[in-house]
């Protein structure tokens, strides 16, 4: 038997390896489809990036369809403290269903809670794509820093904000979050307030809203704008492995 503690602390017993995951966490549905396939059974209806498209989906990240994922008999549900509700997470427990909680506020959390679940509750080997992120983030990051927002949403506006997974990579990168030390985690602001804040770059994600070329560059007519993938900059999956330096191609 192994006993194991996930993200939040909670203890969980696993009397083998478990052999059925569900996933209600995008990126780690990405991870568990490139490392583990086979044991996959289910992911949700955001979940892009899997290897078998035809797998079940059991609705969103707000809103599993708990009744389905108990019928799916699972034995470990992986959820996430930010994407997950507390209450979905609570109610599948209390209907005999193992959940994993991940926290994940910077990429060393990210590093450190995807090495736990592969090695020490799926029992496989660190993924090769793990070990290619943590030696791509290693690296310095690069100089001169320039000062940038992330806008996530718009109407109302909000931000990337203090410790966050996005904020660390920021960092890494070499820019400043101009919202760094705002208070929240993704703090609403105002467009004018934006327009004033100094910054040198603004990086529009495609997630979760989906700024695009006509949706978007047009609120900044005085700063430089470059649309960026979400999954490149806000996944904590395999993406991790390429992403530096597709970010960096388009920041330069």
């Amino acid at each position: 038997m192994t006993r194991s503690y996930d993200g939040l602390g909670h203890p969980m017993r696993f009397e083998r390896p478990p052999t059925r995951v569900i996933s209600l966490v995008p990126s780690l549905s990405e991870a568990l489809a490139e490392t583990v396939p086979e044991r996959l059974v289910a992911v949700t209806d955001w979940c892009t990036h899997t290897a078998g498209s035809d797998l079940p989906r059991v609705r969103g990240t707000k809103n599993p369809d708990r009744k389905a994922i108990a019928a799916l008999k699972p034995d470990l549900v992986i959820a996430n403290q930010e994407e997950n509700r507390q209450l979905d997470v609570q109610r599948l427990r209390d209907a005999g269903v193992p959940v994993w909680v991940t926290v994940i506020e910077s990429l060393d959390d990210a590093l450190r809670s995807m090495r736990q679940l592969f090695t020490e509750v799926l029992a496989v080997d660190e993924p090769e794509w793990l070990r290619r992120a943590a030696s791509q983030w290693g690296l310095p990051a690069p100089r001169p820093e320039l000062r940038v927002i992330v806008p996530i949403w718009r109407d109302p506006w909000m931000v990337v904000g203090a410790r966050t997974f996005t904020g660390d990579i920021l960092a890494r990168l070499g820019l400043v979050n101009v919202f760094g030390d705002a208070d929240g985690r993704y703090p609403h602001t105002g467009l004018a307030e934006l327009r004033a804040a100094g910054a040198d770059l603004i990086l529009l994600p495609d997630e979760p809203y989906l700024f695009t070329p006509d949706d978007g560059p047009e609120a900044f007519p005085d700063v430089r704008t470059v649309l960026v993938s979400g999954r490149h900059l806000t996944w904590y999956g395999p993406s991790l492995a390429t992403a530096r330096t597709a970010l960096l191609d388009q920041i330069r």
